[in-house]
Formats: structure tokens, sequence, C-alpha cells
């Protein structure tokens, strides 16, 4: 058996310890899942993130122009991209809040695990611009999302997630 050990000089230990500071600094939403926990561990379901859920929203094409919701869908323990999988979004908009239906919709993941929404722009509800995301198939533990954006002049917000399996699909709380 060969144990290799390494001694660090202090340039390491420095860029080290600036990388995690770095890491540390980054709203959660924006940090991959394996920055978070040197894995690709499922994402987390956000408080008030049911919030105005609507099952089976339908599948549309945009909800408008103006601000793009995308990201990037994997499976926990591998990471590998899940395609094919209904992702759902719903915000305030100037069109109305949240309950109004041209805010709400649905799109199927590309081949790369890759979705992007389309949507008017985004204005604050409850004091905060934010937009809701959710996975809600049998495929999968149920997911809720509330990102917040920095201004409500952002024009984009990726916002990529780890799925877990269904074990006890316990994830609807708000």
């Amino acid at each position: 058996m060969t144990v290799t050990i390494i001694h660090p000089n202090r340039r390491i230990l420095l860029l080290g310890a600036a990388a995690a500071g770095v890491v540390g600094l980054l709203p959660r939403h924006l940090a991959s899942a394996s920055a978070q926990t040197g894995a690709h561990a499922p994402t987390e379901t956000m408080r008030g993130g049911a919030n105005n859920y609507i099952p089976n929203a339908p599948l549309v094409e945009n909800l408008g122009t103006g601000f793009v919701a995308s990201g990037l869908v994997r499976k926990a323990g591998s990471g590998e991209p899940l395609r094919n999988l209904r992702i759902q979004i719903w915000a305030a908009t100037d069109r109305g809040g949240e309950r109004e239906p041209s805010n709400r919709g649905s799109v199927m993941t590309d081949a790369n695990g890759r979705y992007r929404f389309d949507i008017s722009p985004i204005v604050p509800q409850f004091g905060q611009p934010h937009i809701h995301i959710a996975y809600d198939d049998p495929g999968f533990a149920t997911l809720f999302l509330r990102p917040v954006l920095n201004s409500r002049h952002d024009k984009s917000m990726a916002v990529d997630f780890v799925l877990a399996p269904p074990a006890g699909n316990a994830g609807k709380s708000s």
C-alpha cells in the first residue's frame, strides 16, 4: 500500500482559501450543486416555492419577451443531464400577478437537459422580483424553487438544479 502525503506550501493554502471564499459568496442558487457539496446532491425545495403552483400547466413556446429563465437539470448522484422532463415556471410580470394564466407555462428539457423560457419582464410581487420554477412529475422528487432577481431590470436568470429519486416525494410544502 502506498500513501501519498502532500505538503502544501503557503501559495497553495492561500489559493485554496480564496477559492473557498469565492464559492461561499455566491448566492446559493448560482453555485452549482457540486460546488456546494462536492457531489451532485439533490437541490432542496425552497420555502415559498410552491406558492400559486397549478399542476399540469400547459406546454408553451413562450410567455412573452424581455426576460429569459434558463438552466440545466441533472440527476442526483451521477450528474447526468435529464432530457424530456416537464419544467413549469410562473411569475408576476407587467401583464399581471402570479395567478395571471398568461404568466404560467411548462416546457420540456432538451436532449442536453436544458430548458429555456422567454417571458415578459419580471416585476416584484411581495416586495421582491422573483420567479417560480417547479418539477412535479412522478419520475423524481417534487421540487419548487423561488429564485430572487438582483433587480427588476434583470433580463435573464440561469437556474440549474439536481433532481433526486422520488422516495417519499415530500417536497410539496411552501
